[in-house]
C-alpha cells in the first residue's frame, strides 16, 4: 500500500525538482546588467507612453465572457457526437434540454443587446432606458 504513495511522493517530487532546479541554474549562470533600456517595458519595438493601468471599456469584457460560455458549452458537443448511437433516446433528449438552454441564453444576450459592438452614445437612447426618453414638443424643434 505505500509503494502507492512512494510513487506518488516520488512524481511531486521530482515536478518540484523539474521546476525549481532550472530557475536555480539560470540565476546562476545568467548576466545581470541592468540598465535603463533593459528595465523598460517593451510593447513592440516602440516607446511606452503613459501608465499601463488603462481602464478598458467593459464590451472587451463581456464579449470575453460570452465568448468563454458559449466556447465551453460547446465543447460538451463533441464527446456527445462521437458517442451518439451508443447513448440512445434519453441523451438526445437531454442534449436537446441542453441547447435550448443555450439559446436561451443567447436570445436573453442578443435582446440585451451585448452583442453589439458598437452602441450609440445617446443617453438613455434604447434598449431598457428607452421609456425614459425626454419627448421635445413639436414647437421647440426649429
Amino acid at each position: 500500500m505505500y509503494r502507492d504513495f512512494g510513487t506518488i511522493f516520488i512524481f511531486i517530487l521530482m515536478g518540484i525538482v523539474l521546476v525549481y532546479v532550472p530557475l536555480l541554474i539560470q540565476q546562476l549562470v545568467a548576466p545581470s546588467n541592468p540598465n535603463p533600456d533593459k528595465l523598460a517595458t517593451y510593447e513592440c519595438g516602440e516607446e511606452s507612453e503613459g501608465s499601463a493601468w488603462v481602464q478598458f471599456n467593459i464590451r472587451f469584457y463581456v464579449v470575453a465572457l460570452i465568448f468563454l460560455i458559449f466556447d465551453v458549452e460547446v465543447v460538451f458537443l463533441f464527446p456527445w457526437a462521437v458517442v451518439f448511437n451508443e447513448l440512445g433516446m434519453l441523451a438526445f433528449v437531454e442534449m436537446a434540454i441542453f441547447l435550448v438552454v443555450l439559446m436561451v441564453g443567447l436570445a436573453y444576450v442578443w435582446k440585451k443587446s451585448d452583442l453589439d459592438w458598437v452602441k450609440y452614445n445617446v443617453k438613455y437612447g434604447r434598449g431598457r432606458y428607452a421609456s425614459l426618453i425626454e419627448k421635445t414638443p413639436k414647437s421647440q424643434e426649429s
